[in-house]
C-alpha cells in the first residue's frame, strides 16, 4: 500500500461518493494516470469497486474502510 492508496480511500470514504481517477487525482494532488493504475490495483485487493463498466467510476468497499479504521492491516492485503 502507497501513500496514494490511503489517500484514495480516504478520499473517497469521507466524501461518500464514486469517482473517476481525474477527480481523484485532482483532489488529491497526484498525477492521473499514476491514480488510474492504483485504483485498479486497489479493485484487485478489494478496496475499491469499478462502479460503471464503460467508464472508469471508482467506490470505496466495506473492506476498504475495514482498512481506513485499523480493521485491517496492509500486510493482509499483500497476499491478495
Amino acid at each position: 500500500m502507497t501513500r496514494a492508496d490511503d489517500a484514495i480511500l480516504e478520499l473517497l470514504s469521507e466524501a461518500g461518493i464514486a469517482a473517476n481517477p481525474s477527480t481523484i487525482a485532482f483532489n488529491i494532488d497526484y498525477n492521473r494516470r499514476y491514480i488510474s493504475q492504483r485504483c485498479r490495483i486497489l479493485v484487485e485487493k478489494g478496496l475499491l469497486n469499478r462502479v460503471h463498466e464503460s467508464k472508469a467510476m471508482y467506490r470505496i468497499t466495506e473492506l476498504g474502510e475495514m482498512y481506513l479504521s485499523g480493521e485491517l492491516e496492509a500486510v493482509d492485503l499483500e497476499n491478495q
